[in-house]
């Protein structure tokens, strides 16, 4: 099984603040921008605009919550981005393995 990997979202997921903030999230059950900003290091507007790269793929939904919006993250697109990685994981495992059989090779060769 070859899972396509989506470079939009990973280059979402590829921001340290944006990682952290899936994380905050995940273990709240989600926040609205003001709740995160105050337990990042960056502004409430910085916040905000992860918020927005977040949303754009799909890695967090957003409901109304009185004048803020909340956040939270979409379960499946987590799984989806999980299923990625590890399917990156499997194929780089993979080459390694072919690497060193050759290196193993051409070292049982130097040694006849």
């Amino acid at each position: 099984m070859t899972v396509a990997v989506d470079d939009d979202l990973w280059s979402a997921i590829g921001d340290p603040t944006r990682r952290r903030m899936l994380d905050l999230l995940l273990a709240d059950g989600g926040a609205t921008a003001t709740t995160l900003s105050d337990r990042l290091p960056v502004t409430r507007q910085a916040v905000a605009k992860h918020l927005g790269v977040l949303d754009r793929v799909g890695l967090v939904h957003v409901t109304p919550a009185g004048r803020e919006m909340r956040y939270r993250v979409d379960d499946a697109q987590l799984a989806r981005a999980a299923a990625q990685l590890a399917e990156v994981g499997s194929t780089w495992d993979a080459r390694l393995r072919r690497i060193k059989r050759i290196a193993e090779a051409i070292q049982r060769t130097k040694e006849k």
